[in-house]
């Protein structure tokens, strides 16, 4: 009887806890230039997401690059984020972009077509990659793929 009454409870709290819902990516938005210097320019953008599960889990970055005109230049890189159970959240992505890696000349003309940026004030940015979220042994991969015109200011 006393075995019973234990695995009644067990899978009483199994059931009351959702994890069979996968959490709902939104957007990747707000991506900005946060600062410049004259080694490293840094990027920041927002992955956004709704999670309807009781219990959280944690997201986690895999291999976001991210694209100037058409040519990688750089990887997004993030901590482990703890994920919140029943609640909208964003996670910041950010990436360090070496200048040097945008003023070499590759077979695509990376140079030109930043020369090019400069002039109109207008540069395109991608981040392509995914991220993984994990929660007691179930993953699921979100694939983020976003372009961006940013403005150059000086």
């Amino acid at each position: 009887m006393k075995n019973a009454v234990y695995f009644l409870i067990f899978v009483l709290l199994m059931n009351s806890c959702s994890v069979q819902k996968e959490p709902i990516f939104i957007k990747v938005d707000n991506i900005t230039i946060v600062s410049y210097a004259a080694d490293t320019i840094k990027l920041k953008a927002d992955a956004f997401f709704e999670n309807p599960n009781d219990v959280g889990g944690k997201i986690s970055t895999d291999e976001i690059k991210v694209l100037v005109n058409g040519a990688e230049v750089a990887q997004v890189f993030s901590d482990e984020f703890k994920v919140p159970a029943r609640d909208e959240f964003s996670i910041p992505l950010i990436a360090h972009i070496p200048t040097k890696n945008l003023l070499t000349s590759n077979k695509d003309g990376l140079l030109g077509g930043l020369i090019n940026s400069l002039i109109t004030n207008k540069v395109n940015v991608r981040i392509k990659g995914n991220l993984e979220y994990i929660v007691f042994g179930f993953k699921k991969e979100f694939l983020i793929d976003k372009t961006q015109e940013l403005k150059i200011k000086f």
